[in-house]
């Protein structure tokens, strides 16, 4: 006999290109329409590209943008659209989507997840927050984090019980890199064979701490000047970074290129992988360079250093450190077998940890476990 189509609702921010949204879109392009029927609300507009992508596939999104500071009637709308859609899973993505989510299944026989996919920098508390999340979790079936690192934040500043969090990595299909295609693209950049390509992808953001990675290139090209950087993305930084790179007298060895919708090409041109950020989860692109063997150099920040192992599949270096993180790069541009050997780790820590698959059964069971 045949389960009974389970209904799984995801509230979410919007459908931006992001991790959260990523992790979104994968569970819903991975499930089985015979055992799972899942919708997005949004409580922001407008719903972003993944959104529209989603939308013209047949997926259910609904957009209603909260007016500033708290919106009661949004949590009427949420708890209209769950009932009206007979909801049986409210899988809320991040705290506020979790605020809402709560108060409009409260009462109702919905059960109701929460994943944390991140945490600011620098991390904080409120007494409000941890007053009110003991009883948030009293009626939250689930809670899940992306990172240990993550849960540990959701212990210390936010007042929820260790045994109620479980942690379930990101997870993603492995890129598919065609090397003509990247053949043709450092051709167009101006890039020789003979060239090392470090770089990144990431939004602007000052948590990505681009301008550390900025001077610590700076550092590196002393002594390696046949080196380019890469930064794939765009965000609010983006003059900020334009002027120190025309400071370090960098504007012929950086390329800032811009938000990219396919950057694929650009992570399969680049020799090593870089993320500097403050704070992280668990990155998507980390895990894409990791799916096609890019060694890469990190900061001891959140969850990188559940992903990199240091000196296994990458190094990890002092967070906001611009010399530690250039000593790290030159010791990969230095010794080709170590790099290569990181690359091969890399592959195979990948399949063992952070595979699309391995995540969607993760919360599918989650999913079957909401009786």
């Amino acid at each position: 006999m045949r389960n009974k189509i389970k209904k799984v609702l995801h509230l979410t921010y919007d459908m931006r290109i992001g991790g959260t949204e990523m992790v979104i879109k994968n569970l819903i392009e991975s499930s089985d329409p015979r055992l799972l029927d899942m919708s997005i609300y949004c409580i922001e507009e407008p719903i972003g590209p993944w959104g529209v992508a989603l939308q013209k596939n047949g997926i259910q999104i609904t957009a209603k943008a909260r007016d500033p500071g708290f919106d009661i009637s949004l949590i009427f709308a949420i708890r209209k659209h769950i009932k009206n859609q007979n909801i049986d899973v409210l899988h809320c993505h991040q705290y506020t989507p979790w605020i809402y989510g709560v108060l409009a299944a409260w009462g109702t026989k919905i059960k109701v997840i929460f994943t944390e996919h991140g945490r600011f920098y620098p991390d904080t508390s409120s007494w409000k927050r941890r007053l009110i999340n003991p009883w948030l979790c009293r009626i939250t079936d689930h809670i899940t984090s992306i990172s240990q690192a993550t849960k540990n934040a959701l212990i210390e500043f936010e007042n929820i019980p260790q045994e109620q969090i479980k942690v379930i990595y990101n997870g993603i299909s492995a890129l598919q890199i065609n090397n003509e295609d990247i053949g043709e693209l450092k051709n167009e950049l101006g890039i020789s064979d003979s060239t090392k390509v470090l770089g990144t992808i990431a939004r602007l953001d000052p948590i990505k701490n681009h301008e550390m990675m900025l001077e610590a290139f700076k550092i590196v090209n002393e002594t390696h000047y046949n080196t380019v950087l890469i930064i794939v993305g765009d965000g609010e930084t983006r003059q900020k970074l334009e002027e120190k790179v025309a400071k370090l007298d960098l504007k012929d060895k950086v390329f800032l290129t811009g938000f990219k919708p396919q950057p694929a090409n650009y992570l399969g041109c680049f020799d090593i992988y870089l993320l500097s950020s403050l704070s992280e989860g668990t990155s998507m692109t980390l895990l894409e360079a990791m799916s096609i063997g890019k060694a890469c150099v990190v900061t001891d920040a959140g969850g990188n250093k559940e992903v990199i192992k240091n000196g296994d599949n990458g190094l990890v270096t002092l967070n906001d450190d611009a010399k530690a993180f250039a000593s790290s790069i030159k010791l990969l541009l230095a010794d080709e077998s170590l790099k290569q050997n990181m690359s091969k780790n890399a592959i195979v820590r990948f399949k063992q940890n952070f595979t699309a698959k391995g995540m969607n059964q993760a919360y599918e069971n989650l999913y079957r476990e909401c009786e």
